[in-house]
C-alpha cells in the first residue's frame, strides 16, 4: 500500500515507522511499503519515501528497525509513477505521450528508457543499505512499467513498443539489473496485473505471457493484481468477479511459471485466505484494507477471531475510499485507531489537504522539474 506518510521531503515521517511495527507486532510475515522513489520527478505523491544521495540515513534506520521486529520482513516497492506523475512536484512521462480528461504527459526519449533498468537498481541497491529485506518492483496499476506493457498507452514503433515482446522489454531489463544490484539472496518480488480491466489494455493473455518469459529471471515472488489508477478508470476493487480476485487466473498462471506466485486483492475473510492457499495456486497471499481494520489480523486469525467488519459507503467520491483507508492508516500509526474514523467528506478534505502542505515542502527539498 502506498501509506502517504512520507515526511514530504522524501523521508520517513514521524509516525511512519509505528505502522510497521504494529503490523510485525500483528503477525505479517512481510510488509511491503508502496512507491519507494528513486527519481523525485517522478513520484505518485508527496507523501512517497525517496531513496536517493541525500536520504535520511537515520530516519530510514528507524523505519526499517522497527518494521522488521519478530522475523517480519519490509519490502520497499520500487516505483515510478510515469504518466500519472503529480503534476506539483513531477514531471510525467510514459512511453507515449498522452493528452487526456485529467491526465497528460510527454513520451520518453530512447535514451531516458534506456536509463531506466539502472535507475531502478540503483534504488534497489539504496534500499538493501537502508535495512529493507527485499524489494518489490511495481510493475501493476497503471504507474510506468504497467503502461509501456500495455498498448492502450503504449504506442511506440521502436524496440520498446508494439509487440508484446517489445512492450515487455524494459520490465525484463528492469528485473535483471535489480537482480544482479542486490545478489542471489535478497527477495525479489514483482507486482504484476493480470489485467489492466480497460478495453483494449493489457489483457489476460498477455499478461500470463509475460509471466511465461519471467521463469528463470530470477525472481522470488510474483504477486497479481489488477486495474489501474487512471482517472476515471474501474480499481481492482471495483471487480464483480468472486472474491478472492486474480485466483483463477493464478491456477492457469501456475502452469506457465515455476516462480512462487501471491494474489492481493478481495481477501477480506480467514476462509479466502485459506481457500486461495489450500487449492495450491498461489504460495501467498497479500492483504490490504483487511490489515488496516485490524493491523493484527494474522494474530487474531491464529486465535480464532472474528474477520475484520468493513465499513459501506454509499456514492464515494472518485479517490474517497482510497482518502478513507489512507487516513486510517495515519490513526494506525498514530495509535489513535480506537476513536472514531471521520466521515468520507472529512477523510477527503484531510488528505487532500496534507498533499497540499506537501508540496511546497517537496519543492523546498527537491526543486521543480525541469
Amino acid at each position: 500500500m502506498s501509506d502517504s506518510l512520507g515526511d514530504g521531503q522524501g523521508d520517513p515521517g514521524p509516525v511512519q515507522a509505528r505502522l510497521y511495527e504494529r503490523w510485525a507486532e500483528g503477525g505479517v510475515a512481510a510488509s511491503i511499503i508502496g512507491e519507494v522513489q528513486g527519481d523525485p520527478f517522478a513520484a505518485e505523491k508527496p507523501g512517497n519515501l525517496v531513496l536517493h544521495d541525500g536520504s535520511d540515513g537515520g530516519k530510514l534506520g528507524a523505519l526499517t528497525n522497527r518494521a522488521t521486529q519478530d522475523g517480519a520482513h519490509l519490502w520497499a516497492q520500487l516505483g515510478h509513477a510515469g504518466a500519472m506523475a503529480h503534476p506539483p512536484i513531477s514531471r510525467p512521462r510514459g512511453p507515449s505521450a498522452l493528452n487526456l480528461p485529467g491526465l497528460a504527459c510527454e513520451a520518453l526519449s530512447l535514451s531516458d528508457i534506456a536509463a531506466l533498468p539502472t535507475a531502478f537498481a540503483r534504488t534497489a541497491a539504496r534500499a538493501v543499505s537502508a535495512g529493507f529485506t527485499g524489494v518489490q518492483i511495481h510493475a501493476a496499476h497503471g504507474f510506468l512499467l504497467s503502461q509501456f506493457l500495455s498498448p492502450l498507452f503504449n504506442k511506440r514503433g521502436d524496440a520498446y513498443g508494439g509487440t508484446l515482446t517489445n512492450r515487455m522489454r524494459l520490465l525484463m531489463d528492469v528485473v535483471s539489473a535489480v537482480r544482479e544490484a542486490v545478489g542471489p539472496d535478497l527477495p525479489v518480488a514483482l507486482k504484476l496485473n493480470a489485467t489492466d480491466q480497460l478495453q483494449g489494455g493489457f489483457a489476460e493473455t498477455e499478461a500470463l505471457e509475460v509471466i511465461g518469459a519471467l521463469s528463470g529471471s530470477g525472481l522470488d515472488l510474483i504477486d497479481i493484481s489488477g486495474g489501474t489508477y487512471f482517472p476515471g478508470a474501474p480499481s481492482a476493487s471495483d471487480r464483480t468477479t468472486p472474491a478472492p480476485y486474480f485466483l483463477a487466473f493464478a491456477a492457469v498462471a501456475r502452469q506457465r511459471t515455476d516462480v512462487p506466485l501471491m494474489i492481493t486483492g478481495g481477501i477480506k475473510t480467514k476462509a479466502d485466505a485459506a481457500q486461495a492457499l489450500a487449492g495450491g495456486a498461489v504460495d501467498a497471499v497479500g492483504l490490504a484494507r483487511s490489515l488496516i481494520i485490524d493491523p493484527a489480523l494474522p494474530r487474531t486469525w491464529r486465535r480464532g477471531g472474528n474477520d475484520p467488519a468493513f465499513p459501506r459507503f454509499s456514492n464515494p467520491p472518485e479517490g474517497g475510499i482510497t482518502a478513507w483507508y489512507t487516513m486510517r492508516l495515519t490513526a494506525l500509526a498514530e495509535d489513535n485507531d480506537a476513536a472514531a474514523p471521520l466521515s468520507m467528506e472529512e477523510a477527503v478534505a484531510a488528505y487532500d489537504a496534507r498533499d497540499e502542505r506537501r508540496v511546497s515542502l517537496w519543492q523546498q527539498r527537491f526543486g521543480g522539474p525541469d
